[in-house]
Order: C-alpha cells, then sequence, then structure tokens
C-alpha cells in the first residue's frame, strides 16, 4: 500500500526530463491599457498561465516545434498566434479587441482550468456587468431571465427571487443551483431556515459579470450543484487606477447610487492592490406601499502579488431593507386587478401603518420588523490563496467566514376566512351574526376617519421570519498537469469542501383588518354581542396577536472530497470526475405555549391570549452520505463547430426542517436526493455568429418538498411530499452579427416535464395520500424564449428585447393554469469624452416591462391543501408594473 501512495505523489510531483521552452510577452488593449487576469494557453495543450495585473505573463512548457499560442478575456476576441518552439525563449505580445463573441468568454466556474465556453463540454451563460448596468436589473430575475432553461420570477422585488432550472421541482429560491461570490457560495447549506441566497447580498458595479453554468460538472467542485451554479467575479485592481461612479433615478421616487474604486496601494513597484464598491439607495417603489426600499451595500478586496501567486481578501457588509410583494386578491375570472375603495387598481396591500407595531407576549414585548422587509445586516470575510508551485503544478485554496442578521416580514394577501374583500356589513355580519351594532374608524385617527359600512375591507395575515445564519466554509485544491507523449495532456484535481451552517428559524405572527385599497390604512372595529356587550375585535389594526409560531434552531456540517481530470487530445476534450460527501446535522424543535396578557375583557380571546416559546425543545440528529460522478466529453469538429455531450449522477441534500424532530426518537432518517443528468449538443462559433443548441434529459427521485398553508389561521407547514420527476427539453441561443455593431440575439428553450411518482403526507392529520402522478410541475412553463437587437459603438447604444415565459400551472394539480407572460425592455445610451483613456461619461435610459403586461408569476402557493377557487376571486402574484430608469455613469 506504501508503494502505491508514493507512486502516486511522485506522479502528481515529478516534472518532465524534457527541454523546456520560457514564453513571455504583454497583453494590452487596443488603448495600450495592460488587460490582468487574460488566459494564455498553447492550443491542444493545457500549457499556458495567466497575465499579472501589469498585462504581463510567463510561463515554460516542453512542448516542440509549430504552435498555436492563444489568449482570451471576458469581452475581448480571442486572438492566436503561430510560434516555433524550439529551447529559445519566446516574446509574444498581444493587443486584443473589444466586442468577442459569446463563446469566446472565458470561463471560471466549475472547471479547474481557464477556458471558453466554446471548449467546455456543458452548458454556459454569462453576462457582463456593463450589460446588467445598462439594464438597470435589480433582482436576479432580471439578470438570468435570458439565460436559457431558467424560468426566474420577480414578482415578490428586489430578493428572493425564484428561480427553477430544467425542470427541477422546487419552491424557487436556489433550491438546487447557489450563487456564489467569488467561488464560494452566499450560504453553503440550503434550507436551514428556508431564506433564498439573494437576501444576503445584491449585485453591484465592483464584479465583472456573472456565470451561470449549468448541469454536468458543477457538482463537483465546490459546494456542488445538481442543477448549476450562479457565479459573480469581482473585479480587483490593478496598476491602473480606476474609479466609477453610476447614478440611477426611476420613477416611484428611486435614488441609487453604485460606486467602484480600483487600484495600486503604494508606490509604483508595489504588488498590493485594492478595489472598494458598493452602492446607496432609497426607493418608495415599485410599487407605493408607505413602506421604504433602503440601505448600503459596501464590498471591498485587497490583493497581494507574489511571483508564483496571489493571496486576496475579500469583504462585504450589508444593512439593507427592500419590500417584498406576495401574492394579492384578482378577479376571479379575468385576473385582472381589482378596484379599491378610491376606485384605482389595487397593485398591493402592504401598509406603512403597520410601522412599528409592538405587543406584549408572555415572554416580553414583541416588536415587529414587518416595515423592513427583507432585511439583511451582517457580512462576509473571504480569503483566497492561488499559488502556483511549478507550471505544471498549482494550490488554491478559499477560507469564509459570514454572519447576517436576517427577518423576512412577509403580508399574506387575500388568505382572510371572510371573503376577500368584503363589504364592511358583510363582514361584521361574518364574524358576529348576532351582532346589535358596531362601530368602526381608521387607524389614522383623523376627524373624518369614520370607515362606510359599504367600503370594502380585508383580513389578511403577517408573518415576520427572523432568521440569523453563521456560516462556515473552506475550499483546497492541488492540480497537477500531466503531459502525455502523443501531445496530449491532463488536468488532475484533488480537491476538499466543508462547511458548517447555524441557523435560527424564529417566526411570529399576526392577523390585521384594513381597508381593500394601495397602501391601505387599518381599521379598528367594536360590536355589540347578543347580550348588548362590548366587543373589541381589532385594536390597532391587529384582531389576533397570535404571537410566536415557531422557535427552532438548526445547524449542519459538509465534507466533501473530490477528484478530477480535465483531458486534451488532438481536437478531443474530456472531462470526468468523483465527488464523495458526508453531512450531518441537528434540529430542535422549540415548543410553544399560549398565555392571556391583556386582561381587557372586552377583548376576543384573539387578541387578549398570545403564544411565546416554553423553553422545551425535541431534538434529533441526522446524517448521510452522497455521491457523483460526471463524464464529458467535446470534439472540435471544425473551427467554427464544437460537438460535447456531459452525464452527471448527482445528489442534493434536502432541507433539514423538513425532517421535524419526533419525541423519543433521537435520529431522524434522511437521504440524499439523487439526480440523474445526460446533455448533447453542438456549439457554434465564428467571426458574425456564435450559438449552441442542446437537448437533455433531468430525472429526479426522492425529492422531499415542504408546503406551507393557512390553517386555523396561521401559516403552518401543511404537507409533506416525496416526488419522483423527469423533464426532457430542448434548448438553443444565437447571437448573429447583421452589422457593424449591431447584434440580433436569442434563446428558445422547450422542456416536457412531469410528476413520476409523488406521495403527499398531511403534517396536520397524520394522513398520506397518492396524487398528481403524470402531472406537470408546478409554476414551470413548456416554454421560454428571448429576443432581442442591441447596437454599441462604443459611443450611442441601443437595445430592445423581450423575455417571454409560456404559460404554467398554479400547483402540482394542474387545476388552474396561468398565462404566458411577455416582458419587454428597451434601453439606450450615449457616451462623452474618452472611454478607451478611462475618462467618459454615459448618459442613459432604461424602461422595464414596456408594455405594462400584468402576466401572473405564481398563484397562492400557501393556499394549501384546499387549493383555490377561480369563481369570484383569484389570488395571485402578478408581475412588476413598468419603471423607467435613467442613468448616468462615470468613469475617471
Amino acid at each position: 500500500m506504501k508503494k502505491v501512495i508514493f507512486a502516486v505523489i511522485g506522479l502528481l510531483l515529478s516534472t518532465g526530463a524534457f527541454a523546456q521552452t520560457g514564453i513571455s510577452g504583454t497583453i494590452t488593449d487596443s488603448a495600450g491599457e495592460p488587460i490582468p487576469g487574460a488566459n494564455i494557453i498553447i492550443v491542444g495543450s493545457t500549457s499556458g498561465t495567466t497575465s499579472d495585473f501589469d498585462g504581463n505573463y510567463t510561463f515554460s512548457t516542453d512542448l516542440e516545434g509549430s504552435q498555436v499560442l492563444r489568449t482570451s478575456y471576458l469581452g475581448f476576441t480571442t486572438l492566436d498566434k503561430e510560434v516555433d518552439l524550439n529551447g529559445t525563449d519566446v516574446t509574444a505580445n498581444f493587443v486584443l479587441q473589444e466586442g468577442g463573441q459569446q463563446l469566446d468568454e472565458v470561463v471560471l466556474t466549475a472547471s479547474s482550468t481557464f477556458r471558453s465556453q466554446k471548449q467546455a463540454p456543458l452548458s454556459i451563460s454569462s453576462v457582463k456587468m456593463k450589460e446588467i448596468t445598462k439594464l438597470s436589473a435589480n433582482s436576479q430575475a432580471d439578470i438570468l431571465r435570458s439565460v436559457p432553461g431558467i424560468t426566474a420570477e420577480g414578482g415578490g422585488g428586489e430578493t428572493a427571487t425564484n428561480v427553477f432550472v430544467r425542470g427541477l421541482p422546487s419552491g424557487g429560491q436556489y433550491v438546487f443551483n447557489p450563487l456564489q461570490y467569488d467561488g464560494m457560495p452566499l450560504m453553503s447549506t440550503f434550507g436551514l431556515n428556508s431564506s433564498a441566497h439573494d437576501v444576503y447580498a445584491r449585485p453591484d458595479i465592483g464584479f465583472k459579470g456573472v456565470e451561470f453554468v449549468r448541469g454536468g460538472s458543477a457538482i463537483l467542485y465546490g459546494a456542488g450543484s445538481v442543477a448549476g451554479i450562479i457565479n459573480y467575479t469581482s473585479k480587483t485592481g490593478d496598476t491602473n487606477p480606476g474609479n466609477i461612479v453610476n447614478l440611477e433615478v426611476a420613477n416611484m421616487g428611486r435614488l441609487k447610487t453604485d460606486f467602484y474604486s480600483g487600484g495600486q496601494l503604494g508606490g509604483e513597484d508595489s504588488n498590493t492592490y485594492y478595489a472598494f464598491t458598493g452602492f446607496v439607495r432609497h426607493d418608495r417603489g415599485p410599487i407605493d406601499t408607505g413602506l421604504p426600499t433602503k440601505g448600503v451595500q459596501f464590498r471591498a478586496n485587497i490583493k497581494k502579488k507574489f511571483d508564483k501567486g496571489t493571496f486576496t481578501v475579500h469583504g462585504q457588509f450589508i444593512n439593507d431593507k427592500a419590500q417584498f410583494y406576495l401574492p394579492i386578491p384578482l378577479s376571479g375570472g379575468s385576473r385582472e386587478r381589482l378596484a379599491g375603495n378610491d376606485g384605482e387598481p389595487v397593485e398591493q396591500l402592504l401598509t406603512g401603518e403597520l410601522a412599528n407595531t409592538s405587543f406584549l407576549t408572555p415572554g416580553g414585548t414583541y416588536n415587529s420588523p414587518i416595515a423592513d422587509g427583507v432585511s439583511t445586516t451582517g457580512g462576509y470575510l473571504l480569503a483566497d490563496f492561488d499559488y502556483r508551485f511549478q507550471d505544471d503544478l498549482r494550490f488554491k485554496s478559499k477560507v469564509k467566514y459570514a454572519n447576517y442578521k436576517h427577518n423576512f416580514a412577509l403580508y399574506v394577501g387575500g388568505d382572510g376566512a371572510n371573503g376577500n374583500p368584503i363589504t364592511l356589513d358583510n363582514y361584521v355580519a361574518s364574524i358576529a351574526p348576532d351582532n346589535l351594532g358596531y362601530t368602526a374608524q381608521y387607524q389614522s385617527g383623523n376627524p373624518n376617519s369614520q370607515i362606510n359600512g359599504s367600503d370594502l375591507v380585508i383580513d389578511n395575515l403577517h408573518v415576520d421570519r427572523l432568521r440569523p445564519m453563521t456560516d462556515y466554509s473552506g475550499e483546497a485544491s492541488l492540480t497537477k498537469t500531466i503531459e502525455t507523449m502523443n501531445g496530449g495532456s491532463h488536468n488532475v484535481t484533488l480537491g476538499t469542501f466543508i462547511a458548517r451552517t447555524e441557523a435560527e428559524d424564529v417566526n411570529y405572527q399576526y392577523r390585521v383588518l384594513s381597508e381593500f385599497n394601495n397602501a391601505p390604512r387599518l381599521v379598528n372595529l367594536n360590536y355589540a354581542d347578543g347580550a348588548g356587550n362590548n366587543v373589541v375585535y381589532s385594536e390597532g389594526g391587529l384582531y389576533n396577536r397570535i404571537g410566536q409560531t415557531s422557535n427552532n434552531f438548526l445547524s449542519q456540517n459538509r465534507l466533501a472530497f473530490y477528484l478530477t481530470d480535465e483531458m486534451i487530445f488532438d481536437r478531443w476534450r474530456f472531462d470526468v470526475g468523483f465527488r464523495y460527501e458526508h453531512t450531518d446535522g441537528e434540529n430542535a424543535k422549540g415548543g410553544i405555549t399560549s398565555a392571556t396578557v391583556y386582561d381587557n375583557p372586552e377583548l376576543t380571546t384573539a387578541l387578549s391570549d398570545v403564544q411565546t416559546a416554553d423553553g422545551s425543545f425535541i431534538r434529533s440528529s441526522i446524517k448521510a452520505s452522497g455521491w457523483a460522478v460526471s463524464f464529458a466529453g467535446l470534439y472540435e469538429l471544425t473551427d467554427a463547430t464544437n460537438l460535447y455531450a456531459n452525464f452527471s449522477k448527482g445528489y442534493f441534500f434536502p432541507q433539514i426542517r423538513g425532517f421535524a424532530p419526533v419525541a423519543g426518537i433521537s435520529e431522524n432518517a434522511y437521504d440524499p436526493e439523487n439526480i440523474i443528468q445526460f446533455e448533447a449538443g453542438a456549439k457554434f462559433g465564428t467571426s458574425k455568429f456564435s450559438g449552441s443548441v442542446a437537448a437533455y434529459y433531468v430525472a429526479l427521485k426522492d425529492r422531499i418538498k415542504i408546503q406551507q398553508a393557512i390553517v386555523g389561521g396561521q401559516l403552518i407547514d401543511e404537507t409533506r411530499s416525496e416526488q419522483d420527476t423527469r423533464t426532457i427539453g430542448l434548448e438553443a441561443t444565437g447571437d448573429y452579427e447583421i452589422a457593424s455593431n449591431f447584434n440580433l440575439r436569442g434563446t428558445v428553450t422547450y422542456q416536457g416535464h412531469e410528476i413520476t411518482k409523488n406521495t403527499d403526507f398531511d403534517l396536520v392529520n397524520g394522513t398520506s395520500t397518492e396524487a398528481n402522478v403524470g402531472n406537470k410541475l408546478a409554476r414551470q412553463p413548456n416554454f421560454l424564449g428571448s429576443l432581442g437587437a442591441y447596437y454599441d459603438n462604443n459611443k450611442f447604444d441601443a437595445n430592445f428585447g423581450v423575455n417571454y415565459t409560456g404559460s404554467k400551472y398554479a400547483s402540482d394539480v394542474n387545476d388552474i393554469e396561468l398565462d404566458a407572460i411577455p416582458i419587454g425592455r428597451l434601453g439606450a445610451g450615449y457616451t462623452f469624452g474618452k472611454p478607451e483613456e478611462n475618462q467618459s461619461v454615459r448618459l442613459g435610459f432604461s424602461i422595464f416591462n414596456l408594455f405594462d403586461s400584468d402576466g401572473i408569476t405564481e398563484g397562492n402557493p400557501r393556499a394549501g391543501a384546499a387549493g383555490q377557487s377561480e369563481t369570484e376571486f383569484f389570488v395571485g402574484r402578478p408581475i412588476l408594473p413598468r419603471r423607467f430608469f435613467l442613468t448616468a455613469t462615470f468613469n475617471f
């Protein structure tokens, strides 16, 4: 055994005894500015390197004879040069031109080496931050909506985007595809408190761009993901200082300032560089609720460059509050917005009058953060070490610590038991049919605050989810390049990923009576019961103080090892890899009790009795192991066309919160979900056209799904489902240069998906049923597409595009179908000054939802097993309304 171990170590550490040729040079843009981080490689091999902050590069190789040296960088045209390798050092300088085709962009994610999208045997999409800034994108949905195979719902606002990938079932929120910054996930373990990853951070102009790698080897590296990985890469400073300020204003009172500053620390000979970026903003929209969206984010990094590597420290601080919109009552037949008491269509029922809501509980005074919406305070520190021992031996390591205080305040619209909406007279008759009369007035307390009996009111549930989270994670890998005798090469990577996440899931709830209007006023209601006694039904707008409804503490550990090999043989490229992972965790579910807190005899029991934690806990642990394999191959058929295929067997560890502790049982049965994926396609890249076409198959087994619903007036986990699903799909992308600087771009996806097995466990009544087998998956269309025209000559730029999401079912029951949604965007800008010298200003505009479509992204997933009716009212979440943005971007 020892001989075998030493033989493997020797193989990894050995270097060839062949003649070495040194290759060096400089890479600049057309203005002569150095390009740091550009990829330089000898075509048909893995010999190569990346340029430093001054655009310089150097490496050595034992290859001989005539070879092609290729350099590429995100957003620039790839350039080749022929060199003769004979043992004498070679100098090769490159000048890259902007405007590279989409498939020439460098891939950093789910790979151990730099390579272009065209050379990678899997599906990859990328967007530059320059384009995201022009888009005035304020949520992940805006950015990801044009990615083929992706359904991105952004009706909730800036955070908690629901993302569905290739027919994999979920409630959204990045279940199968982690959101990463600089190669590390914002949260290493999904599902401890159900919060979407994007609540912990927001995009800003300090990124180079974002990549979305779907399927294939995405399961192997780092945190791993069966569906794919969304990875943002930060800008780092270089020897040429640069500053960017982007001002953005929009209707509904939006004012946002993004900024970036980067450069060299110390004198001209310093090898230390900095970058500082972030935003400050205040916003009353896009829907006016009387509750603002406001906050700041600061991110920074410092990079130290060594002769053979770099050490970078990244940091983030965020204190941001973003309003969040849930489904509202709509017309049952047309699903159009209903008119409120003022005659205007009701777009949202959040109200600023709930700010500073508080009430007594047996455990003390509770102050609701409902006015903050989705509130996140905290940040992370990330250390990134990259060192090349030799040209063929590289070590990489990342360590991250994150800590956030996170509140997720929800207004669950249209869930009341008395019709939604309903006149005040009919409402009182419903709650107190024997009443002898009532008095009602608006909480505002104005002299004219009396509400009429014919005015519409609505009762709703408010949920405050208090979800602090701490995350520790790290990754380390060693990559050895091995050249073969026939000119091929291997990049063998051995790596590990480790993480621990601790989170709380503490919920408070209360119910509110308000008028049916935009930014509604709260309603105080008293009535006389059948005996003539005065009854206080709603006080301060609250008619049920409920109190604390959950008190859960969860933790999870992960430890993974992976071994991969990226191979190149003439026109062939192969990727193979294996990953093994073990997880264990704990779930502590706290008990809840109710007690009388308010002694006013005129109060209803719902107002006088309040729930709180009783100090007891039921605890259980889980543990499981999973393994994944990935095989992929690519063949360069011609200079313009590559054929590829990949297969992967992956796993997904389900939410621990779906395995509630049971008294007397210390360990829960816990198994990973298994996912099989296969994809085959072709990639095309010429000077005028780039694109791809692919067919894919995705099968999932043993999916655990938790469905929440309003039961007994409270939001609870009602159903736990076990599912198998299957999806077959086709994707195509295209980018065609119609004329100089004028491109037509489009994507199209067709996916046929179905539920092949489904068992629902009723968590309230303890029963189980088989249902929905053969049905389509909830909230996922069969057809997705985008088409747009783009012009950019570095002075004037303009774009017009439409994203199309086909019809889909509101639930797995397939009883209610939601109409297709087209979302149009229009934008243009003009750049003054000298962009090539970083002395410019761009003035532009952008219009989101150009045609002001009023489609429904989802029905009411909280309607529960009872479903929902379309006879009179339909509860659904509309897409956000049209919004106009003006921007000014300064580079200096």
